[in-house]
């Protein structure tokens, strides 16, 4: 009987060892590597935040200048509460009264400020204004879980609304956004959605964020199906979301505004072909694919702003 109870007990144990193991490592995925994120302290007057990475250095000068002008603009800093009660921020940049407005949305592990300040200077060369939004766990928003548009893009519908309630209830409004932030926009462009979204505009966006995790993995040798199905397992115990849920290659089949994608062909990091399966899996009846020669992640507009304005201009026409 002693032995039984001694054998059971080992049991019950050796159950909690593997469980907990289980749970660390889908912690671990969770927190450590895919979704957690730690609150961003301001950057001081004096400093710039720019992409980390040697791509970028050709354009930081110019990236410098677009973070001076964001500072220096006039604009009306915003805030709404999200559906699960987190205070998102954002900053209002108006062109002029009645002037179209973007709401732009940045990337992954960005900020605003340093991903979309750029996005300013492209706004006011087409008339646009121009609301810059941190997604949650980003910048000066709250949170601090990053959900690869699954969560973001209700965050897009709610920013939507605040535009139509607190700016212009006649607002002709275009969700525009970079690498995660255009996936965001796809995702939400699958919604059902007020008429003043007149359009989306997705700039080097992934097709799905199961796609693009997996890529990450691989590129760092490790086992790739494993590591992905504790990455997502940590997701929905810790993260409160499940990653799969939607994904922008599934939204664009029910995609009724017209969308623009732009994408450079030298992204290694979300292929261009990402963008292309987007693309041609929409179901609007107005949409292209712009792909910039030569740019890499999140640089088709440095590299190339004449063809981004010409695309972008023409495409829209207000």
């Amino acid at each position: 009987m002693q032995n039984a109870m001694q054998a059971i007990l080992w049991i019950a144990v050796i159950l909690i060892i593997l469980i907990a193991a289980f749970l660390l490592t889908a912690y671990v995925c969770f927190y450590r590597v895919f979704y957690a994120t730690s609150k961003q302290k301001k950057c001081p007057d004096d400093e710039y935040p720019i992409p980390e990475g040697r791509i970028y250095e050709p354009f930081r000068e110019q990236m410098v200048e677009w973070v001076k002008m964001a500072r220096a603009l006039p604009h009306r800093q915003v805030s709404i509460v999200s559906h699960d009660g987190l205070t998102l921020r954002g900053n209002y940049y108006e062109h002029h009264a009645g002037a179209p407005i973007e709401l732009l949305m940045h990337g992954y592990r960005g900020s605003a400020e340093r991903d979309m300040s750029g996005a300013i200077a492209r706004c006011f060369a087409l008339g646009h204004s121009a609301l810059l939004i941190d997604h949650r766990g980003s910048g000066k928003s709250d949170g601090h879980v990053i959900t690869f548009g699954v969560l973001e893009s209700r965050d897009c519908l709610a920013w939507v609304n605040f535009i139509l309630r607190e700016i212009d209830e006649n607002a002709q409004i275009i969700i525009s956004g970079v690498s995660m932030g255009a996936a965001t926009v796809m995702i939400a462009a699958g919604e059902e959605l007020p008429p003043q979204v007149v359009g989306g505009l997705a700039d080097c966006g992934y097709d799905t964020a199961k796609k693009i995790i997996k890529k990450v993995i691989a590129e760092h040798h490790y086992p790739v199906e494993i590591v992905y199905f504790f990455a997502r397992l940590g997701g929905r115990i810790f993260g409160h979301f499940d990653v799969e849920e939607r994904s922008p290659l599934g939204a664009m089949e029910k995609c009724r505004i017209p969308i623009i994608f732009l994408h450079g062909d030298a992204d290694d990091f979300v292929p261009c072909d990402m963008s292309r399966a987007c693309h041609d899996a929409c179901t609007s009846q107005k949409k292209k694919l712009v792909v910039v020669p030569g740019a890499g992640h999140g640089l088709a507009f440095p590299v190339d702003m004449d063809l981004y304005l010409t695309e972008v201009g023409e495409f829209f026409g207000i």
